[in-house]
């Protein structure tokens, strides 16, 4: 998994690339998240178009980070995740769980709230 993090609006934005399944890039998006809320950065998107595959280990990824914003009275939402992904989220129940929207600009204006 390769990432990028940028900052629009308000808001920090990790755009998630390739293949998204646990390991050492768990320990990797949760220690970019801690930096984040240090910095007091508390609004993420992270961004899931560039996605290639994502396996129950890259949802356990996702939802560590969602759970790591939370606990520091912050918020993650998701979006662009292709059809395979955003059926793996209604398989599993956690499209519930997740904010998901089908825009990036529609992820940041959620911000703006």
């Amino acid at each position: 998994m390769n990432y990028n993090v940028s900052e629009k609006y308000n808001c920090v934005i990790i755009e998630l690339k390739g293949n998204v399944m646990g390991g050492p890039d768990a320990e990797i998006f949760r220690d970019e998240l801690h930096k984040l809320i240090e910095k007091g950065k508390k609004k993420v998107v992270v961004d899931l178009g560039k996605v290639k595959f994502m396996n129950s280990s890259g949802l356990g990824i996702l939802i560590g980070g969602l759970t790591t914003m939370k606990n520091a009275d912050g918020e993650l939402v998701i979006c662009q995740a292709d059809k395979k992904i955003e059926s793996l989220l209604m398989v599993t129940q956690l499209i519930k769980v997740f904010d998901h929207y089908r825009t990036l600009e529609e992820a940041i204006a959620h911000f703006d709230k």
